[in-house]
């Protein structure tokens, strides 16, 4: 994880765009990019979605990923930590016992 967060920090400095990189405009990249990969699904079925539009959400998928590791980046946050860190946290919110096969949110289970 660390080779790709540097290479996504390479690519961001080579082209000197680290001075337009504050966290709001990350943080408004993240759900503009989250937008334009739910746009791939408007108006289909997930199915057809994934059939149709397979490349695109990759490319999505993707653009998410990047700006929110340069939000990370930004904020000091250690990516991979902050993730295993949530995953304990919905484990205590979501037990494998209550939560198993259900859809209901932590504080109706």
């Amino acid at each position: 994880m660390d080779d790709l967060i540097e290479k996504i920090l390479a690519f961001r400095d080579a082209r000197d765009w680290s001075q337009y990189h504050k966290p709001k405009d990350l943080a408004i990249s993240v759900a503009l990019e989250a937008n334009e990969l739910l746009e791939n699904f408007q108006w289909r079925t997930s199915e057809e979605a994934v059939t149709e539009r397979f490349d695109n959400i990759k490319d999505e998928i993707a653009d998410v990923f990047i700006y929110l590791f340069l939000l990370s980046d930004r904020l000091g946050i250690d990516a991979k930590a902050a993730i295993e860190n949530k995953l304990v946290q919905n484990g205590l919110k979501y037990p494998v016992r209550k939560a198993y096969g259900s859809r209901k949110k932590y504080d109706e289970l």
